[in-house]
């Protein structure tokens, strides 16, 4: 469901299986459960399944290291805008607005990401925590909470074995 991903920029990876894919946003801050924080979001490139438990560290060339844990895991439903409406994520997905309920280790509860711009390659979205079950004022587990839910490390753990 979330990796949190250093790359050229540390960011956070928010992946939901839609269609037989991980549909992807980077979210540079991280998901916060803060009804009051927006966070941007901008739509990457879809994975296949087996990417939900990738975990590792790499090259990136000039003697510098990325790496990538399982920040969070867990399955999340779409909630209709209005009760009685069919569930239908794809549809939702390419209309700009999707409101799913969480059930991560980490993340909990609804969430709602709505496209800022036009449609298209590196779509900009705000995604932010809706009031009710996981809504935490104030709090930031993505700065706080930098362990993988797998395996238990870091990204500076992964990239310091990589390293030797």
């Amino acid at each position: 469901m979330c990796q949190r991903h250093n790359a050229r920029a540390l960011h956070f990876d928010l992946r939901l299986e839609i269609d037989g894919v991980l549909v992807s946003w980077a979210v540079p801050k991280g998901p916060s459960p803060d009804p009051a924080q927006k966070r941007l979001a901008v739509r990457t490139d879809d994975h296949d399944l087996a990417h939900a438990s990738y975990e590792g560290a790499y090259g990136r060339g000039g003697g510098k290291v990325g790496s990538v844990v399982v920040w969070d895991r867990g399955t999340f439903e779409r909630r209709p805008p209005r009760p009685g409406e069919p569930h239908d994520t794809g549809a939702a997905l390419a209309a700009g607005h999707l409101v799913v309920d969480l059930h991560g280790d980490k993340l909990e509860g609804p969430y709602a990401l709505t496209r800022t711009g036009p449609a298209g390659p590196k779509e900009q979205w705000i995604l932010v925590k809706m009031r009710g079950r996981g809504s935490h004022t104030g709090a930031e587990p993505a700065e706080e909470d930098l362990a993988s839910v797998l395996s238990g490390l870091t990204n500076d753990d992964l990239e310091r074995a990589w390293r030797g």
